[in-house]
């Protein structure tokens, strides 16, 4: 496909348009049926009905298909060389495999040019803007040195403007006999360096990573520097993640698989979205988060790939709305929000996930007639078009 230089493009004939405002349509997804979208520049201008559509420079027949948001993926690790084959192989096979998961990752990334962690990049990135996705979060964490987790933030930055600070990924070898000073080193030199180049902190708040209270010491020094808290939380085990987010004000908890009762009131009278990560859970035969229990509590539920080498190898938000609708208890219309306006509360954003005037043009065009079709027909490339912040691409 080609771009076009208009200034003023109109979409028209769209069988459903998915605008998350219910103001302007059906139920939470304003569906609009018939309908049609102005982009202009960078931003969407006017949507309504197709038969209403004010002249512009330019026309795209949708042809009874449907058209929703540019998916927001506010969860990935991009920053990372190397790959775990032979780990999944293994695990899918029921065979032990010894090798070092996140620090083999970590020992490929520091071995690893700028140049080819930047390719990595903006090839995750690539193939996930041809799958819908138009507003990408990612970390660091293969670093784990002030050098390289400033270094794959600044490539992450390049990017994306929704980068986050992920030192506390683990405890790397180098500090297996003290971990107490590596939180130091987090808490301070290598923060120093990582927080010019990131809007967020993370740490992975799980048994075998780092406790509440080490987890609550870097998220305190993060906040201080100006970022936001999010947090890895409750993925392998019930801990203190979940309430340690909410407490703080933390922007979304990640993965979210072992919630107690507590847990879910925390996150449903709180702003802290719950982020889930199905893709971690298909490839490692995890149990699946619950997100009916969340959704029926009133708590913010977004979807995200994980896209990591380790855990979750896939930058395919359809297949993330896939597994939710059918292992997570999802309706195919929650996925989607999820997927679009969950994302973008999780990133603190009001100019994505949805299509209304003055959001910023980041549009999905699907091969079938509804949305519902990203559920109903898994596996399948339907994405046919994307126009990202204006530009059909």
């Amino acid at each position: 496909m080609t771009t076009t230089s208009a200034t003023t493009t109109a979409l028209t004939h769209i069988a459903q348009l998915v605008t998350n405002d219910p103001a302007l349509g059906e139920g939470p997804l304003g569906l609009i049926r018939d309908a049609a979208v102005v982009i202009d520049g960078d931003r969407i201008a006017w949507v309504g009905p197709s038969g209403k559509a004010p002249a512009t420079d330019n026309a795209v027949d949708a042809g009874g298909r449907a058209v929703l948001p540019g998916f927001v993926d506010s969860h990935s690790h991009l920053v990372f060389a190397g790959d775990r084959t032979e780990e999944f192989n293994a695990r899918m096979s029921g065979r032990p495999y010894s090798a070092g998961g996140i620090r083999t990752t970590v020992a490929a990334t520091r071995a690893a040019g700028d140049d080819v962690l930047r390719a990595n990049v903006a090839r995750y990135l690539a193939e996930g803007l041809r799958q819908g996705t138009t507003t990408q979060e990612t970390k660091s964490g293969y670093g784990l040195t002030v050098e390289d987790e400033a270094r794959a933030l600044r490539i992450a930055a390049e990017q994306t403007d929704e980068v986050t600070f992920l030192g506390a990924h683990i405890v790397p070898p180098d500090h297996a006999d003290d971990p107490a000073g590596y939180v130091d080193l987090v808490t301070g030199p290598m923060l120093d360096a990582c927080a010019p180049h990131a809007r967020w902190v993370d740490v992975f708040c799980e048994r075998g990573a780092f406790d509440g209270d080490q987890a609550r010491a870097i998220l305190t020094a993060g906040a201080a520097k100006g970022l936001v808290p999010r947090v890895h939380a409750n993925q392998l085990g019930h801990g203190p993640g979940v309430q340690l987010a909410v407490e703080l004000g933390a922007a979304s908890a990640d993965h979210c698989t072992h919630l107690t009762d507590a847990d879910i009131d925390a996150l449903a009278g709180s702003e802290t979205v719950a982020t889930l990560l199905p893709g971690a859970e298909f490839s490692t035969r995890a149990t699946w988060p619950d997100a009916r229990r969340l959704l029926d509590a009133g708590a913010t539920v977004a979807l995200s790939t994980d896209c990591n080498p380790g855990s979750s190898f896939t930058s395919s938000m359809p297949f993330c709305i896939a597994l939710a609708v059918r292992d997570m208890g999802m309706t195919p219309d929650e996925a989607v929000w999820s997927a679009t306006a969950g994302g973008a509360r999780a990133l603190r954003r009001t100019d994505v996930g949805r299509i209304t005037p003055g959001a910023r043009a980041d549009l999905a065009l699907l091969d079938a007639p509804s949305h519902v079709h990203l559920a109903y027909r898994p596996g399948v490339p339907l994405v046919s078009a994307v126009w990202h912040k204006g530009v059909l691409v």
